[in-house]
C-alpha cells in the first residue's frame, strides 16, 4: 500500500474514483468535485487547495479521502474560527489545516471512500503521520456518516463534534394535502395561507432537469445565487462556470425550480437528487416577494419529493424556521484531530459541554414541530 496525494482530479480516471463512491452520493462523484476544481471555485486564490489522499495497491485505487488544504475556515459550516483565534493569541499556527468535506455544502455522507473497510481504516490511520510530515495543524472530517463515525471512534486522538440540521421526511404522503392533514389545525392553516399568498402574487413554478436548462437560464440561476451573497456584502463561493460544467458532467442529478411572474423569471432554487433524497443547495431572487422564499425553497421541494417518491429533503444547514414547516432536527457529526496537545485538551473540554448543549437543543426543537399528537 502506498499513500499518494492527488492535487487535481484530472490526475485520476473518473471511473476509478467513482468506483469508490457509494450510490446516491452526488456530491462525492468525480463530476461534482472536478467541476469545483475546473471552474476555479476551489484552487488558487480561494483558500481551498485540493489535496486528496489516495491509497494505492498494485496500481489500483483502494481508498480515497477527498480533502483540501485550507488557509481559512469559510465555506465549511462547522465553525472553528474561535479555535483559530485562540491559537493566534497563543502564538500557535492553526492554518494551514486539512479538511475532508464537500466544499460549500453542509451535506452529511461518507468522507472516507474505500473498496473495503480495511482499506479505509488503513488510510484513516495514516492521517496523523501525514499531518506531522506536512506541518498541518490538524485534520477535520465534516458531516460524516455512521460508518466513518464507527471507524474514527476506534482511533486515538479524534474529537467528536455535534451539530443540528433540519430535514423533512416523506412518510408515504399521497400529495401535499395529505402532508397538511398530518399537521395541527393552526399550522395547517398557516402553511396553506403562505402558499395562497405566493399564488396570489401571480407566481408560478416550473421544474427543470439539468439537461433542460439553457445557458441563458444558467446565467439567471447564477445571478440569483450570487445575489444572496452580494446583499450581505460577501463574494459568492462558486463561479458561474461551475454550473455549466456540472450541467455538462452530471445533468441527471440536477433539479432547478424557477419562479415566474408575468412570464419573467424572478427566483430559483437549485437542488441535487441522490438515492432517496433531495438536496436543496442554492436559492436566490432578484426582487422581493412576500413568502416566496418559503414556497421556492421548502414547499416546492416537499411537493417534488412526494411526487417523485423521495424519502428525505435536506434543504440546507441551520434555519429554525424550518421546524414549524415540518422539518425535524437531525444530529450531524464531525471529527477533529489536533496535533497541538494544549489546543487538543482545550477543544476536548469545550466539545464535551457543547455536545450536551446540542443534544438538549435538538430535543427542545422537537416541541416546535407542527405535527398532530396521536
Amino acid at each position: 500500500m502506498t499513500l499518494q496525494i492527488i492535487a487535481s482530479l484530472r490526475d485520476i480516471a473518473p471511473d476509478a474514483w467513482d468506483a469508490l463512491v457509494p450510490e446516491g452520493q452526488p456530491f462525492l462523484r468525480h463530476a461534482f468535485l472536478s467541476a469545483l476544481e475546473d471552474s476555479g471555485s476551489v484552487g488558487p486564490g480561494s483558500g481551498w487547495s485540493s489535496e486528496h489522499l489516495v491509497l494505492m495497491r498494485d496500481g489500483q485505487c483502494r481508498a480515497a479521502l477527498p480533502a483540501y488544504r485550507k488557509w481559512h475556515s469559510f465555506g465549511e459550516y462547522v465553525f472553528d474560527q474561535g479555535w483559530a483565534d485562540a491559537c493566534q493569541r497563543a502564538g500557535i499556527d492553526y492554518y494551514p489545516k486539512l479538511l475532508a468535506a464537500v466544499p460549500f455544502s453542509p451535506v452529511a455522507g461518507p468522507r472516507l471512500l474505500a473498496a473495503a473497510e480495511t482499506d479505509g481504516l488503513t488510510l484513516l490511520q495514516a492521517i496523523p503521520d501525514y499531518l506531522s510530515g506536512e506541518a498541518l495543524s490538524g485534520a477535520h472530517l465534516n458531516f460524516t456518516d455512521a460508518a466513518l463515525d464507527r471507524s474514527v471512534r476506534t482511533q486515538p486522538g479524534w474529537l467528536e463534534r455535534l451539530g443540528c440540521q433540519f430535514h423533512w421526511h416523506n412518510r408515504g404522503y399521497r400529495d401535499f394535502q395529505d402532508f397538511l392533514d398530518s399537521l395541527s389545525s393552526r399550522k395547517r392553516k398557516q402553511m396553506r395561507k403562505e402558499r395562497e399568498q405566493v399564488a396570489g402574487q401571480g407566481i408560478e413554478f416550473q421544474w427543470f432537469g439539468g439537461e433542460q436548462v439553457s445557458e441563458a437560464q444558467w446565467d439567471f440561476v447564477y445571478a440569483c445565487y450570487a445575489n444572496t451573497y452580494l446583499v450581505r456584502r460577501r463574494s459568492p463561493y462558486l463561479t458561474r462556470n461551475f454550473f455549466s460544467l456540472l450541467a455538462e458532467r452530471m445533468p441527471s442529478a440536477i433539479r432547478v425550480v424557477m419562479a415566474r411572474q408575468s412570464g419573467r423569471d424572478v427566483a430559483m432554487a437549485f437542488s441535487l437528487v441522490g438515492g432517496d433524497s433531495l438536496y436543496g443547495r442554492y436559492w436566490g431572487c432578484l426582487a422581493e416577494f412576500d413568502r416566496l422564499h418559503f414556497e421556492t425553497c421548502f414547499y416546492q421541494g416537499m411537493d417534488f419529493a412526494i411526487a417523485q417518491g423521495l424519502q428525505r429533503f435536506d434543504a440546507g444547514a441551520q434555519g429554525e424556521h424550518k421546524l414549524i414547516r415540518g422539518f425535524e432536527p437531525v444530529l450531524t457529526r464531525s471529527w477533529h484531530y489536533l496535533r497541538h496537545p494544549g489546543l487538543r485538551a482545550a477543544v476536548s473540554a469545550f466539545l464535551e459541554q457543547e455536545r450536551a448543549g446540542v443534544r438538549a437543543y435538538a430535543e427542545e426543537a422537537k416541541t416546535a414541530l407542527p405535527y398532530r399528537q396521536v
